[in-house]
């Protein structure tokens, strides 16, 4: 011997590279797609360039973890126990629950130094390790083309087909995000048109404040969110601390506390010009319904940009925010459930389910075109996601008319709502009669949405947004309404309701239903009606504040 070290020989079926201390890593040329990774471009977009091969990414990929499925399984079977009998974990027992095995965090972090890309993180808790390199690193290393793309809504970085891995890794890698940072996701809030007013010919044209529709739908009194923290997950847009105190000090209630809180580089930023800017009057919609249902509670926002891997690292940073310890989530963001990947929408269940884990609350608006989703190109219903996944509370939107409610759907706008085509009807939703989807061929599913609240635009809930005050609505009401509501209640329990809906389905006499009415937003797109019990324009119906405290009171 000579004392130099022999090497494996490469053949057709190996990639022989000379890690770190001289030890030999040989990975197969043989790559395995990763299930539900498949990207098609977006409806009209047209590929114009390849990207850069020197632009820096930063992508997460996501392991298996033993835990997170027993966590998981755990977490779905506490749920269905009656709230007194729940357990929440907290978040420190949840990160340690959810650690993968400490090889799959090496093999993987050798596969970044194999292709040449930078650990930036280990994320135990999200069962998840960051790495950026460069586009042509990433290419290599995840068996795929990343090109520049135009679209309607604007430029992008996207591939086609699936991310592909090496075969000995394909085992322990469930997804990987941020690759593609398309702006798939909508907020769902519609500014009042002019000449507005005409559903309440009988009162004043006027935009409503939050006090006021927490009368009208007889919210616990002597309650205000004190001790509570409400989280709002917002993909762009920013709020002017001078709007929030002009508003509330207009209401005659003293301003809440807001934090913002900044997710993989986005933070607050209002006044951008279009498109950044369109989502300042979002962020104060949530804000201002929000706070002024639960006034005391503590308003944690998590800024991120708009792209499917952000969207669930602001996620978990709410669930795992052992500082601000939200109970209760606001979401008005979402996409028709068959854009974003199934590799997305399972990790994004991981981190739902993992917020009811540790008794948090999530709700999120339905949209706000009907049974539609214009950006599909297709004369298809859609419902949105994520208010489509079974791990969340939905929330579709009414219209107050002199006589009652109705399913909100004029002007352009219209409730989201129908039957997912992604997820079987949940147990606790298997006794409301959820019918076929309404495409041809339709199945049953996940019915969307499980409540409602008031969300026309006409007249609109009162919004103050750059120094004006204008009408908002939009089904993105509606979330924060509901936030406001069950922050009151975790404040009269003295704990947090925790995943609602497997409670919600076994109420009686607690909601308003809505029966007149339908979603048919979008000419020749079939749509669904509302009508007694649960339906798919307005799910149960709307709240009567104190019987739902009553009722989760006795549970």
């Amino acid at each position: 011997m000579d004392g130099t070290t022999s090497r494996p020989k490469s053949t057709n079926t190996q990639r022989v590279v000379l890690a770190a201390g001289g030890i030999c890593m040989v990975h197969s040329k043989d790559f395995k797609p990763i299930p539900g990774s498949e990207r098609a471009p977006l409806a009209n977009a047209k590929e114009v360039a390849a990207s850069d091969p020197n632009e820096v990414v930063e992508v997460t990929v996501v392991l298996r973890s033993a835990g997170v499925e027993k966590q998981m399984a755990s977490t779905r079977e506490m749920s269905a126990k009656p709230l007194k009998e729940r357990r929440y974990l907290s978040r420190e027992e949840l990160a340690a629950a959810s650690a993968p095995d400490a090889e799959d965090i090496a093999k993987m972090e050798q596969f970044a130094h194999d292709y040449g890309l930078t650990v930036v993180k280990v994320s135990p808790e999200t069962s998840s390790v960051s790495l950026s390199g460069t586009v042509k690193a990433l290419s290599e290393a995840f068996g795929t083309k990343l090109s520049v793309y135009e679209s309607p809504s604007g430029k992008y970085r996207g591939r086609v087909g699936p991310v592909k891995v090496p075969a000995e890794l394909a085992p322990i890698i469930v997804a990987v995000l941020g690759l593609d940072n398309r702006k798939e996701f909508r907020h769902h809030s519609i500014r009042r048109q002019p000449g507005g007013a005409r559903l309440l010919a009988s009162e004043a044209p006027s935009y409503l404040p939050p006090p006021e529709i927490a009368k009208r739908y007889n919210f616990p009194a002597g309650l205000d969110g004190s001790d509570q923290c409400i989280a709002i997950i917002e993909l762009g847009g920013g709020y002017q601390a001078t709007d929030i105190e002009a508003y509330f000090n207009k209401l005659g209630i003293a301003p809440p506390t807001v934090v913002p809180i900044s997710v993989d580089g986005a933070r607050n930023s209002p006044g951008l010009p279009p498109p950044e800017g369109e989502a300042d009057g979002e962020v104060a919609l949530d804000i201002e319904v929000a706070a002024g249902i639960a006034p005391k509670a503590k308003i944690a926002v998590y800024f991120t940009p708009n792209n499917n891997r952000t969207f669930v690292d602001a996620v978990n940073a709410a669930v795992f925010d052992n500082h601000n310890k939200p109970t209760v989530i606001s979401i008005s963001w979402g996409a028709s459930e068959d854009l974003p990947t199934g590799q997305y929408k399972r990790t994004m269940d991981q981190a739902l389910q993992q917020a009811a884990a540790v008794g948090i609350t999530v709700f999120i608006s339905s949209g706000d075109t009907g049974s539609a989703y214009p950006e599909q190109g297709d004369d298809l219903a859609h419902v949105q996601y994520p208010a489509s996944s079974p791990y969340v509370t939905g929330c579709g939107g009414t219209s107050f008319t002199a006589t009652g409610e109705v399913v909100w759907n004029h002007d352009g706008g219209a409730t989201g709502g129908g039957v997912s085509d992604v997820y079987p009807v949940p147990d606790w939703q298997a006794l409301v009669n959820v019918p076929p989807c309404a495409n041809p061929g339709g199945k049953p599913g996940r019915g969307v949405p499980d409540v409602a609240g008031f969300a026309d635009p006409d007249p609109g809930y009162a919004v103050m947004c750059r120094g004006n005050e204008q009408g908002v609505g939009g089904t993105s009401a509606v979330a924060p309404l509901w936030a406001g509501l069950i922050a009151l209640i975790n404040q009269q329990l003295g704990k947090p309701v925790g995943s609602l809906n497997p409670l919600l389905y076994k109420l009686t006499g607690v909601f308003n239903e809505v029966t007149e009415g339908n979603n048919c937003c979008v000419n020749g797109v079939p749509c669904y009606q509302a009508g007694p019990g649960w339906n798919p324009c307005t799910g149960l119906g709307t709240p009567d504040g104190t019987k739902l405290l009553q009722a989760l009171t006795a549970l």
